[in-house]
């Protein structure tokens, strides 16, 4: 007698498992199509293959280590993935994974506020369709994406008392930017007031510290001044033209504070920010959001529009709690509504109106027809030589010592450092401008150490004579 075993998939691991192999395919696609861009994906990529290789990961795009970008340690352990094979795609498989990884604790702390097991699961899926998820996931890598299940994380174990996975747990965000510290401060006064004391304690004393080991020691220290914390002020100029002046301003100034924080882009940012939640958002459930707050303030201060959307990494912080904020209000039978159908049907409709998946319909096809040419030269570039080129094409070549982007009139470029130039001429690149690459071709055709190697559909090829 044949005994047939049936086989039931859990939904949430089929969930979260779907999750990580599209978002996965959708990131890989976009660097195939040549839409990934030097900063941050060819910087970060190079500096985990030469952490992996040995050497001092010193970016070439940026010219400092790469612990003066943010104090991110996390670099480390991910290079480790590069030694059983230093390719980019370990950067976008680990994001993929740890984005969908968030609808895991997302579930279980609702499980823990009392939530059945069909209501756990229709809030883990509205994790997964909060178009930041996606979004975030198609623009380059951020280590900070590793930070959304942290987060989450720490708080389970807060909850269940684990000081030891909750020590963990935030140790694990704050060694994914130094900024992420302000958010760990964030949480612990969540805590502090509304939960565990100990534990918001714990938060707010780490917090502090790394961020003053952060931005005082490491970044000053390995990054040098390019790499200090001035190099961000541009996005608040209007507070001053120094830390110092800015600080000064923000608590003294209402004047030019208020009415910056008072605008319509800031307003848009806020319904941007909380429109696929809508119906879960009560004055029950706001304590949550009081760890979202910094990151929040952050951008709302800021006059630098892609910090107030959700295409660019800015909001990632901010995306726990308001799954927190939800939790609560649902736990509480608060919010505009509970019914499981429509928080679904109202999270697909954000996903349809905000996830940026038309792009590849689109913005992300209008290289296309220079792609088989640009694959071909990519190709006749021998390993470890020296390259000139472009933002999008950077991200292929990033596993050397030396790529530069060609961002400055031809005049000003060291050509002597550079074994290769690469153009296209038809998509000149973001850091480009048309007339620096003509001006290019003109001198390396006029140059003596370099001919051009490979020549179609616009994109050239140039390489030094003696190689």
């Amino acid at each position: 007698m044949l005994i047939k075993k049936h086989y039931k998939f859990d939904p949430l691991w089929l969930m979260i498992g779907t999750s990580a192999v599209i978002l996965f395919i959708c990131s890989s696609l976009r660097h195939l199509l040549f839409q990934s861009t030097a900063l941050d994906l060819g910087m970060f990529d190079q500096g985990t293959y030469l952490i992996s290789q040995g050497i001092p990961p010193i970016s070439s795009f940026t010219n400092y280590h790469i612990l003066g970008d943010h104090a991110a340690w996390i670099w480390y352990p991910l290079a480790l993935l590069y030694k059983i094979n230093p390719s980019v795609y370990w950067l976008f498989a680990v994001q993929g994974i740890v984005l969908a990884l968030g609808a895991l604790p997302t579930y279980q702390l609702a499980r823990q506020a009392k939530l059945n097991k069909s209501q756990a699961l229709t809030i883990a899926a509205t994790y997964l369709l909060y178009p930041l998820v996606f979004n975030v996931n198609l623009f380059d890598f951020h280590p900070e994406v590793i930070a959304v299940p942290a987060l989450l994380g720490a708080t389970l174990a807060m909850r269940n008392q684990q000081l030891g996975w909750f020590c963990l747990s935030i140790l694990l965000v704050l060694g994914c930017k130094a900024v992420l510290a302000l958010t760990v401060v964030g949480m612990g006064i969540w805590l502090i007031l509304f939960e565990r004391r100990l534990y918001g304690a714990i938060a707010i004393i780490s917090g502090v510290v790394w961020y003053a080991i952060a931005n005082k020691i490491i970044i000053p220290l390995i990054g040098g001044d390019a790499a200090s914390i001035d190099r961000y002020l541009f996005r608040y100029q209007y507070l001053g033209n120094s830390f110092t002046e800015l600080m000064n301003n923000l608590f003294f100034q209402p004047g030019l504070v208020l009415p910056k924080l008072l605008s319509w882009d800031n307003l848009a940012y806020l319904i941007l920010l909380f429109i696929p939640i809508i119906w879960g958002v009560s004055w029950q459930g706001i304590a949550p959001l009081i760890g979202a707050l910094p990151c929040v303030m952050l951008n709302l201060l800021a006059d630098y529009q892609p910090q107030k959307d959700l295409i660019h990494q800015y909001s990632v912080p901010a995306l726990p709690f308001i799954i927190l904020s939800v939790i609560a209000s649902l736990s509480l039978s608060k919010g505009l509504f509970q019914n499981k159908r429509i928080i679904i049907l109202w999270s697909i409709v954000a996903f349809l109106s905000l996830a940026k998946f038309t792009y590849f319909g689109g913005k992300y096809l209008q290289s296309l027809d220079t792609w088989q040419a640009t694959t071909e030269a990519i190709a006749q570039i021998q390993p470890n030589k020296s390259v000139l080129t472009t933002d999008e094409i950077a991200p292929h070549l990033t596993h050397r010592k030396l790529i530069k982007l060609i961002a400055t009139p031809a005049t000003q470029i060291n050509l002597n450092i550079f074994d290769y130039v690469l153009l296209n001429l038809r998509h000149p690149g973001l850091s480009s401008k048309p007339e620096f690459n003509q001006d290019l071709v003109k001198l390396l055709n006029n140059s003596q150490d370099f001919h051009l190697q490979y020549q179609r559909d616009d994109v050239l090829l140039f390489h030094k004579s003696n190689l």
